[in-house]
Order: structure tokens, then C-alpha cells, then sequence
């Protein structure tokens, strides 16, 4: 089996385009399914994956594109088809150039003189308006678009044939003109191909004498006079500018330079660069920059700085300077004018304005188009105004601009630098800029923007790669690596992190002076730097060991990440300085740290939270470091910063930073600065009255009375075991009578009403240390015994429900801290007196269903209760495995197999991941498991690893299976019960699938009685449960349904009277609308058992068609006559027919209840079943009409209110 990153890392790779067979049998299935919708859609379904597949190579359908393209044009074009299969045909075109793009299908497309008629023929036919049909236009207009280029004079095509109106047909030239000026206004794709078709055919030679000019008057008039601020009237204009680009692109310059100026005033003229519309402004932006390339004649810039070849294995085998000669000679191709003096026209200074602006554009494709546009015109200008360019371009990287201009500025940085227009002498002014760029984050509210920046600048350090010789680029190598580095490993956004790594890996490539570049490559590949945890606190550790990154590493990270506006970010940050603080502890001591203090009172908040918790994992480190060099802490890092580091959280305290918002954070910062000061042994033992600020500080956010927040409780009781076996403890022993003091008060504030005090405490009392439990360890389990228990009052044990988890996960690990000794004494130990108790504690929380408004909160309950059994269990068998009974490893897996079959997802793989732990368990081994060898058959080994306990369809056929093993087929049938009948549409199939499978391949008529006869138990034992038994009734309907009991010996078997007994039983005296319905089914269910059994099923039936509920009545009615259409031995044979019409023709919802109870006891003579009686007597209805009216209408309004009218 493929492990994730295997299958991560795999990607389908073709060799050919092996479904041409199926392709070309789809196409020719077209004229057999067209007519059929649903046939037509899976045909293209199929083909449309087919294509797919090939999108990553499209190059594979080359050699079979021309076969492709003529079998689906026979289809289309046929004169007697059908335009449904003429649609299909030109939709299946349309998909093969989305694949391999126009400009490819174009080409393999006919082009002879008779195919013009045909399309236009087409063409005339189709309906703009047919949005359905919009690819057939499309690629008609694409066929045109070569079709029109035939080497022939259009008036030569011309003919003077007569229309149907008698008029003669208009000359093919202004056909195919009045053609795309009617798509060009259209708002499907049609509109790119319009425009396409127009600039390749009005530059034509024989057509641009004539049209070119009628048609730029006829789009300047247009622009004139649409208005933009309408939709109709964006459409129009963005076909219209499409168009003038494409025909500044193909026209020649001979030709277009005198409509030039005439365009730009008219663009001016008309705001467009303003519009609101991004389509136009983007557009506007290729016609202006195609305008200035008109403008300036057709050059290479003598001045600009050429690398050479951009093959590597060229660069590599050919010498320097041959490749620059082989460029000198190759560019002498282009017309050239290096040495001449020329006039620049005065509109380019415009239209560069125009294009600068268009970088500062709020809409990326339209700064890209801007800075592609600035590329190409630089290109042509002299090297002093492409300076002034180059320089009007680093202006934009000013604080003052936005992000959208440094982004943009970036973009034309790379434009300009892979064009070879960034001369070397430019490059001190540009670096610094790129690595400003490649730190851009600017903070707004509660985000921050800048990773659009940050990614255009690892592209315009790609580009550097690629435009310069490494003699060039060496002075900046160092600053560049450092950055792209810092970058790829530090960025918040992953997208940033894989350009950063990609620009890295270009520049080692290509220019092979990155120090250590190889390494690093291999530790920053794409994969590496996918998960931010791994790049802070594994790959910065690798890297920082090669001495050139250590310093740039530590210095980003302290000085830019500290006072990130991510929260984790600052906390990850804290972490990878701790890590790197062995590569550099002088400087951390004496620099980082220095730097940091001031900053943990700063007025930003996420400046001061993040400088605590830097400031407490690098004191933490250097501790450590001191440690293993033994030598002093003090010694290392100074008194001043010990000194100030102990009035850190008095000054905070004094500022009011623990409250209101900033408490969120700097309470949780402080308990983790006092964590980390405690275990970095700070001497501040002597100061009683600063120890026991810091012991108020962190039982306050244990008691979380003024914000409650998880997060603070957790960093409060992570640093209480600390700081007491710091700062409470002398010379191994605690101080005299703080151990009381300390159990006492903690004990006495979890048993309080607090809620959050109740949860804070059980977690403190669980984390003390072993010499403040010894001797306290019985009154500290007692009093966490009696928090697991439950009151009998819902609101109280739905409120409390965190604080019996809490207190669950608190006993284990006392457990853990005194030890076990099986004749130890309680007071000190887990012994033989104890045990017990607490395996009951544990036994008795898996009970615990508590609901509330949340929903069954229990479950963190049951959690953290399973978490707790596996963790005493493999601590008793480690220490004293005879303390480990045999009863209490069945009761213990009894317990986790039916969790193991409920219905949460979360409990189920808890419990099944323990279970297999506990049954592979080698360190301990755990004795005693009830049918050991049956259950690693179930369960092999390879499902530790490869079974999800957590997916229906995993673990439902495989927990069945546990029903044929006595011991575990109670809590199977309890654990399955909630989830066959449960809500979840996935979960009921496969449990209800899996069980009644189970069930139906049962031979033995034993066995099944066994299942049913525990059925019942469970069925009785938890009598008027709703949680257990309206699913009971649910599931029972389903294993009736599908016929699980047929084979049951009646005559022996007491099973469905017994069910009768107990449904009727749990129904009695209910209000509850669901449980009622669920029972129909039961007692429905029930008739097709013996005559006994059928009778009283049939008289519970009859009673509910009398029930005061008019739901239940129809309900019943309906019900029993579909079992009775379905099994047509219920009733006798003569009064069937009868039986059906009254069930079928009844109002059942009527409120004349005297009319319904006759109707039914009519149903009750006919069925041969005793009519039932009111108890107490009936009451006449004119005795006490208003009466019964007022109580039926109670009753009814309850009833709505149940059912959630």
C-alpha cells in the first residue's frame, strides 16, 4: 500500500493518447443518441473526462487532431443533419480547444475556398441569443477566422446570385464583416473568437484598403457613443477593445501608425481607464500598449544586457563568448537601428503614464497586463528614457503606495529583468527593493495583506537567475539567499513559501554561487516547505547549521515574526528560537534578548504577546545551553535581564494588560513565561512575596472568573506543576503546611458552583507534583470521584460536563504521579484498597449520555474516560499485573466495544485505536482479554494502521462480527442499536446493512435466538431510556423489513410476545410522538408472527386508530394497510376487500372522534378482534362537550409543539 506522501507525490503521466478507439466510437455514437438527452449527456461526460486526463499534456492529441477534427466536421456539416447533432458535434470541437488551445485547433482546421460559404451558410442560421448553443458559434467563428486568409482577392468570391427577396447577395467581404461585428456584442465566448476572426481578416491585403478604415471609425464610434456604466454597454466595449488589440497585434505598423493617435484620444476621451468594469480596464490596457508598440518602430535595444542562451546544456557546453557573438549575429535578423538618433513620438509619454498607472490598478490582470506592457516597450526606447522608465517604476516602492502598486512594481521588475532591460548599473537600486518586497506585510484589522507582493518578488528573483551572469549578480548573492531562505521557510502562506523555493532552486541552477545552495536545496524542496510546523521548527534548525543563515534566520524571526498579526505565528516563533538558540547563544543573550524585554510592555498587543513568548523560550534555551556547558543562566544573560524579567508581570498586572481583550492573550503569555522561567531554575526563591504574586496570577486563570478561555486554564495548570516544584519545594521537600493549604484550597474551589472553577481545579489537582500528593492522595481522589458523578439534574450535569471530563483525565494522572504498590497505603499510592474505586469511577463515566443544547456533551466524558482506563490499565500491568483482575478486563472491553459501535465518529475511533493497542499490546501484555485469538482474527494487525474506525463503511461489517462471541454480544447490540437507528443517513445503511447481513447468514437457529433473546435484555434494561429505546424500535422495524426473524421457531420461541410485552410496556403512558410512531412499525411488523402474537399486535393497532392524536391515527391506518396489501393472510380471505377500503377511504385526521371509534370498531369486528374500551367508562359528549374540546385541544397543541409546529 502506498503510504500519503506517495500517493501525494503521484501524478498520471501518458505516453500517448491511448483512448483514440473510445474517442472516435463516441463520436460516431453521436447520430444513434443525439435524440436522447440522458444518452447525449453521459457521451459527453465520458469524453469530456477522456480529454481531461490530457490537460497537463496536451500535446498528445496532436497526431490525432486532424483525424478528430474531420470525423466530428463530416457530423456537422452533413445538409441533411439535424441541428441537435450539429450542436453535439461542434461542443465536442469546442472541448478539444479547450484542451489544446484555439491557436493549435485552428491550424487543423479546412481551409479551401468552398468551405467560406459553408460557414457563413452556418453562421446565418445560428441565433445569438441561444445561449445553449453558444460553442457552435464559437467554433464556426473560429473556422472563419482561417477560412477568411485563403490566398485568393475576396471580389474574385463574389457572385451574383439572387437571393429569396430578389435582391442580390452582398460581396463576401462585408458578409464576413457584418459576421463578427454581430458577435462582438454578445456576452458568451464568442466574442474572443469574433475578435480574432476580424484582426486576422480586416489586416488582410485586399481588405485592409477597403474595410480598415470604415471599421476603426465604426469601433471609435462605438466607443463613443456606448455607455459603459450599462451592462449591455460593458459587453459591447469589451468586444470592441478585444478587437483593436488583436489589430494592433497583427496589423502592420505601415499601415495602423496613422489611425494611432486617433484611438488614444479617443480612449482618453472616453475615461475607459477609469471604468469600473475590470474587463475594460484591462482591455484598455492592451490597446494602449499595443498603441505605443506602434508608435516606436520594430527594434532590439542595442543596450540591452544579454546573458546568452537560455538552454542550459548550451550555456554549459559553449564558452561565454561565442554564445554572446552567436546572440550579436542572430539579432542582426531584426532591423535594427543601434546607432541612429530618432524622434520618440509625443504620445508615448502618455501612454507610459498610462501603463504606470495601470500597476497601481486594485485588479491583478490588469497590473500584469501593464507590466508586460511596460517590458515590451522599454525594449524599443533609448537607454536613457528606458532608464527613466526603470525609474519611474522603483518609485512605486514607497511606503506611501499600496500594496497593489509594490505588486505591480514587482511584476514590471521581472518583466524588464528577463528582457535584459535591468542594466547591471541598476541593480544596487533594485535589490533592495526586491528584498523590502520580499518582507512585505501590512497589518489591516485582524489580517494583513502583502502575500501578493511577497510572491511577485520570488519572481522577480526567478528572473535575476535568468537575466544575469553569476559575475554580476555575486555582490548580492548573500542578501538574496538569506531573503528567498527566510522566505521559504517563514512565510505564513504556502504559496509564497513554494516560490520562494522555486526562485531559491533557479538561482542555484543557474547561476551556482548560492552558498551551501545544493543542501539547502534538498532541505527546501516543494514538499519540504508544504507544512509551516515542520519549515519553523525542523528545516530553520538544518538550515541555521550552515553559519552564513544563522544570524539572518534568528534576526527575521525576533525582530519581523515576533509581532506578527497571526497568533500561532508569534507562538511557532518562540518555539524555533528556542531551537536555534544553541547555533548562536552569545548573541541571543546579548542581543536578541535585549531587544525583546522593552517590547513585552509595547503598546501593541501582538507586539508584547509575541515578545513574552520569545523572551520565555529563549531564556528557557539558553538555560538548557548553560546546562550542558555548565556554566551559570545568570552568568550568561546578565542580573539587569533577570531583574527585569521579575517585574514583568507586575508591570503588566499594573498596565491592566490582563484584562478585556489583551488578557486573552497576555494571561495565557504570562502563565507560559512563569512556566518557562520556572523550569530555567530564575533565582527568585528568597522573594516569598514575588512567588506568591506568581501562584495568585495562575490560580486566578485556573479559576478563569473574569474571561473564561480555554487556553488560559490549559497554560495556568501547565505551569502550576513547574513553578511548585520550583518555587514551593526546598531542598526536595515542600515548604511546611503548604501541601495542606494547597490540597484544601483546590479541593474546596472544584467543589464550588463555579463552572470554570470546577474544570480549572480538577486540572490543577491532576497536575500537582508527587511530593504535594503523597500523603493527600485518598482525599484528592475522593474528591475527584465525587466531581465525576452525576447529580440526576440535567441543566447542572449538562453544565459540568467538562469538569467530570476534566476530572476523569486528573485521576490517571495522579495515578501516574504516586505510582502503584499493591500493599501500599492509600494516602500515597495506587494499592489494592483503591483500585477498585477507581476502575468504578471509570466504569461508571462510561454510562454518561448527558444532553444539553450542545448536543450529547457527554462525549468528552466518555473520551477522556477511555483515555484514562487505557492509561491506569497498562500503568497497573508495568507495575503490579495481579492488581488487574479478570472481571475487570471484560468489564473494561465490554465498555470500549460498544463505544466502538455507536454512532459519533470521534468515540468510535478513540475506542477502536484502544482496543487494538490494548490487544497488540506487548509492553505490558494484557491478560485476560474474553476471546483474545476471535478478535485478533476479526481485527489483524494491519488494521492498527489501515482500518478507519472513524468511517461507517470501515467498521460496521467488521464489529458485527463480534456478535457470535457471547461475552461482547450485549454491548454490540447496545452499541449498534444508537446507530442503526440513528440519523445520520451514511451511518444507519451501513450499520442496518451490516447487521442484518450478519443476521441473514445465520444457519443456526441458536444463535439467533441468542441475539434476540439480548435484544430483550437490552430492550428491558434500559426501560423508558428515549436514548436507547426509540432507537431500539428503529432498528427492530429494520431487521423485521428485512425478514431477519423468518426463521425463528415460533412454537418454542417467546421472543415476539415478549417484544409485544415490552413494546407495549415502554409506550404506555408516553407523550412522546416519535417513540409512538416507532412502535407502529414494531407492532406491524409483529402481525406475521403466530395467531397469539398477530391478535394483540392487530388490538394495539386498532387502539391507535382511536388515539386522541390525529397523527398516530393516520399514521396507523397507513401503515396497517400497506402490511396488509403486503401479506394477504392476516385477515379473513371474506372481509379483506372491506378491511382495505375503510383503512384506505377513512379520514383518519377528523376530529369527530365518535365517527372515528365507530369506524374502528366496525375494523375490529371485521378483523375478528375485540373491540378496545375506554377506561373509567365513556362520557357523553353532551355532558361535557366543552370540556373534552378544551382538553382534546391541549392535547393537540402539545402534540404540535413535540413535532416542532
Amino acid at each position: 500500500m502506498a503510504t500519503a506522501g506517495e500517493k501525494i507525490s503521484q501524478g498520471k503521466v501518458c505516453e500517448e493518447f491511448s483512448e483514440i478507439t473510445e474517442v472516435h466510437k463516441l463520436i460516431d455514437s453521436l447520430k444513434d443518441v443525439y435524440k436522447d438527452k440522458i444518452a447525449t449527456e453521459l457521451v459527453i461526460e465520458r469524453f469530456l473526462f477522456i480529454i481531461d486526463n490530457y490537460q497537463e499534456q496536451p500535446h498528445l492529441l496532436d497526431p490525432h487532431l486532424q483525424d478528430l477534427l474531420t470525423q466530428l466536421l463530416k457530423i456537422a456539416t452533413e445538409s441533411q443533419v439535424d441541428p441537435a447533432i450539429s450542436h453535439v458535434a461542434f461542443k465536442f470541437m469546442y472541448l478539444l480547444t479547450k484542451a489544446r488551445g484555439y491557436k493549435v485547433i485552428v491550424r487543423f482546421l479546412p481551409h479551401e475556398v468552398p468551405d467560406l460559404e459553408i460557414v457563413l451558410a452556418f453562421l446565418a442560421k445560428q441565433d445569438p441569443t441561444d445561449f445553449s448553443t453558444w460553442e457552435t458559434r464559437y467554433m464556426l467563428l473560429l473556422w472563419l477566422s482561417i477560412v477568411c486568409m485563403i490566398p485568393f482577392d475576396m471580389h474574385r468570391l463574389d457572385s451574383n446570385v439572387v437571393s429569396e427577396d430578389g435582391q442580390k447577395r452582398a460581396p463576401i467581404m462585408l458578409r464576413i464583416v457584418d459576421a463578427g461585428k454581430l458577435y462582438l456584442d454578445v456576452s458568451d465566448k464568442s466574442r474572443d473568437a469574433a475578435a480574432y476572426m476580424l484582426s486576422k481578416f480586416i489586416t488582410r491585403p485586399d481588405v485592409k484598403k477597403e474595410q480598415l478604415p470604415v471599421f476603426i471609425d465604426w469601433c471609435l464610434t462605438v466607443l463613443t457613443n456606448t455607455d459603459v456604466r450599462t451592462i449591455p454597454g460593458m459587453t459591447v466595449l469589451s468586444g470592441i477593445l478585444s478587437t483593436l488589440a488583436l489589430l494592433l497585434k497583427h496589423g502592420k505598423r505601415d499601415d495602423l501608425i496613422t489611425y494611432a493617435t486617433a484611438i488614444l484620444e479617443r480612449l482618453n476621451s472616453c475615461q475607459l481607464f477609469l471604468s469600473l468594469n475590470i474587463a475594460i480596464r484591462k482591455m484598455s490596457i492592451k490597446v494602449v500598449q499595443r498603441l505605443g508598440l506602434t508608435f516606436m518602430k520594430a527594434k532590439v535595444a542595442s543596450w540591452r544586457y544579454s546573458r546568452g542562451s537560455r538552454s542550459l546544456l548550451h550555456n554549459l557546453q559553449v564558452p561565454s563568448s561565442q554564445t554572446s557573438s552567436s546572440i550579436s549575429a542572430s539579432s542582426k535578423d531584426i532591423k535594427e537601428e543601434e546607432d541612429e538618433d530618432y524622434d520618440i513620438p509625443e504620445e508615448m509619454e502618455e501612454i507610459i503614464e498610462h501603463l504606470l498607472n495601470g500597476l497601481r490598478d486594485m485588479n491583478t490582470p490588469v497590473r500584469w497586463s501593464a507590466a508586460k506592457g511596460i517590458g515590451r516597450l522599454t525594449g524599443r526606447l533609448p537607454q536613457e528614457l528606458a532608464d527613466e522608465v526603470v525609474g519611474s517604476v522603483l518609485q512605486l516602492f514607497s511606503f506611501q503606495e499600496s500594496d497593489v502598486a509594490w505588486h505591480g512594481g514587482c511584476l514590471a521588475l521581472a518583466e524588464l529583468g528577463r528582457r535584459g532591460l535591468l542594466l547591471p548599473s541598476r541593480l544596487p537600486d533594485v535589490v533592495p527593493v526586491v528584498l523590502k518586497a520580499l518582507a512585505y506585510d501590512e497589518k489591516r484589522g485582524s489580517h494583513s495583506v502583502g502575500a501578493h507582493v511577497r510572491d511577485a518578488a520570488c519572481y522577480v528573483c526567478w528572473s535575476f537567475a535568468r537575466a544575469y551572469d553569476p559575475e554580476v549578480i555575486h555582490p548580492y548573492v548573500n542578501n538574496i539567499a538569506s531573503s528567498l531562505v527566510i522566505t521559504a521557510i517563514f512565510d505564513r502562506e504556502v504559496n509564497c513559501r513554494y516560490a520562494a523555493s522555486a526562485a531559491f532552486q533557479e538561482n542555484v541552477g543557474r547561476q551556482g554561487t548560492f552558498p551551501n545552495g545544493i543542501d539547502i536545496l534538498t532541505l527546501t524542496d516543494y514538499y519540504a516547505v508544504g507544512k509551516r510546523s515542520t519549515t519553523y521548527l525542523e528545516t530553520s534548525y538544518k538550515i541555521a547549521q550552515f553559519e552564513l543563515y544563522t544570524i539572518p534566520l534568528i534576526e527575521h524571526l525576533y525582530k519581523v515574526k515576533s509581532n506578527h498579526w497571526d497568533r500561532l505565528i508569534r507562538e511557532q516563533t518562540g518555539q524555533a528560537l528556542h531551537k536555534l538558540t544553541p547555533l548562536a547563544p552569545e548573541y541571543m543573550a546579548k542581543t536578541a534578548i535585549p531587544f525583546l524585554l522593552p517590547l513585552t510592555t509595547s503598546i501593541d498587543l501582538n507586539t508584547r504577546h509575541g515578545a513574552v513568548f520569545a523572551v520565555a523560550e529563549i531564556i528557557h534555551s539558553l538555560y538548557e545551553h548553560s546546562q550542558a556547558n555548565s556554566i551559570k543562566l545568570v552568568d550568561l544573560i546578565g542580573s539587569s535581564v533577570v531583574e527585569t524579567i521579575k517585574g514583568l508581570t507586575r508591570k503588566m498586572d499594573s498596565s491592566m494588560m490582563f484584562r478585556g481583550v489583551s488578557g486573552e492573550l497576555m494571561r495565557p503569555a504570562a502563565c507560559f513565561l512563569i512556566r518557562k522561567c520556572s523550569l530555567s531554575k530564575l533565582p527568585f526563591h528568597d522573594d516569598a512575596e514575588f512567588i506568591n504574586h506568581w501562584r495568585n496570577i495562575l490560580e486566578d486563570n485556573i479559576q478563569c472568573l473574569q474571561i473564561y478561555n480555554p487556553d488560559i486554564q490549559k497554560a495556568a495548570v501547565s505551569a502550576l506543576k513547574p513553578f511548585i516544584n520550583e518555587y514551593v519545594k526546598i531542598e526536595g521537600v515542600g515548604k511546611p503546611g503548604v501541601a495542606d493549604e494547597l490540597v484544601d484550597r483546590y479541593i474546596s474551589l472544584m467543589t464550588g458552583v463555579s463552572q470554570f472553577a470546577k474544570e480549572g481545579f480538577a486540572m490543577a489537582l491532576g497536575s500537582l507534583p508527587e511530593f504535594i500528593v503523597k500523603g493527600h492522595f485518598k482525599q484528592i481522589l475522593l474528591a475527584l470521584i465525587s466531581t465525576t458523578k452525576l447529580t440526576g439534574k440535567p441543566s447542572e450535569d449538562g453544565k459540568y460536563a467538562e469538569s467530570r471530563a476534566q476530572a476523569l483525565a486528573s485521576i490517571a494522572s495522579l495515578c501516574e504521579t504516586v505510582g502503584v504498590d499493591v500493599s501500599g497505603d492509600p494516602m500515597n499510592c495506587v494499592c489494592a484498597d483503591n483500585i477498585d474505586s477507581i476502575y468504578d469511577c471509570f466504569f461508571e463515566a462510561m454510562k454518561d449520555y448527558t444532553t444539553d443544547n450542545r448536543g450529547d456533551i457527554a462525549a468528552f466524558v466518555r473520551e477522556h474516560c477511555m483515555y484514562s482506563l487505557e492509561k491506569v490499565t497498562c500503568l497497573i500491568l508495568k507495575s503490579n499485573p495481579e492488581m488487574f483482575t479478570k472481571e475487570t478486563c471484560e468489564r473494561l472491553m465490554c465498555c470500549l466495544v460498544q463505544q466502538s459501535c455507536e454512532k459519533i465518529d470521534r468515540i468510535r475511533n478513540i475506542a477502536g485505536e484502544i482496543i487494538l493497542r490494548l490487544v497488540y499490546s506487548d509492553d505490558p501484555s494484557i491478560p485476560y482479554i474474553p476471546n483474545h485469538q476471535e478478535i485478533i482474527q476479526i481485527f489483524p494487525r494491519s488494521d492498527i494502521v489501515g482500518l478507519n474506525w472513524a468511517a461507517p463503511s470501515d467498521i460496521f461489517p467488521k464489529v458485527t462480527e463480534l456478535l457470535k462471541l457471547d461475552i461482547y454480544r450485549y454491548s454490540v447490540i447496545l452499541g449498534l442499536t444508537v446507530s442503526v437507528g440513528g440519523l445520520t443517513e451514511s451511518l444507519v445503511k451501513y450499520s442496518s446493512q451490516s447487521l442484518t447481513g450478519y443476521l441473514n447468514r445465520l444457519q443456526d437457529g441458536e444463535e439467533l435466538s441468542a441475539f434476540s433473546n439480548t435484544l430483550l435484555d437490552v430492550f428491558k434494561n434500559f426501560h423508558k431510556v428515549d436514548r436507547v429505546t426509540v432507537s431500539m424500535l428503529k432498528m427492530i422495524n429494520i431487521l423485521f423489513t428485512y425478514g431477519c426473524f423468518n426463521n425463528m421457531e415460533e412454537k418454542e420461541n417467546t421472543f415476539p410476545l415478549d417484544l409485544l410485552g415490552l413494546c407495549k410496556k415502554e409506550i404506555s403512558k408516553t407523550r412522546d410522538i416519535q417513540k409512538i410512531l416507532c412502535s407502529i412499525d414494531v407492532f406491524c411488523g409483529l402481525l406475521s408472527f403466530r395467531v397469539e402474537v398477530k391478535q394483540k399486535a392487530f388490538s394495539q393497532l386498532l387502539m391507535f386508530l382511536g388515539h386522541r392524536y390525529p397523527m398516530i391515527r393516520k399514521s396507523a391506518a397507513n401503515k396497517l394497510y400497506e402490511t396488509l396489501l403486503m401479506f394477504d393472510d392476516l385477515t379473513p380471505e371474506e372481509n379483506q376487500e372491506e378491511i382495505l377500503t375503510i383503512l384506505g377511504d377513512t379520514m383518519w385526521d377528523d376530529i369527530d372522534m365518535d365517527k372515528i371509534r365507530e369506524v374502528r370498531n366496525k375494523l375490529c369486528d371485521l378483523v375478528e378482534v375485540a373491540r378496545p374500551k375506554l377506561v373509567g367508562g365513556v362520557k357523553k359528549a353532551s355532558s361535557a362537550s366543552s370540556t373534552s374540546k378544551g382538553d382534546d385541544m391541549d392535547h393537540y397543541k402539545d402534540l404540535l409543539g413535540r413535532v416542532g409546529y
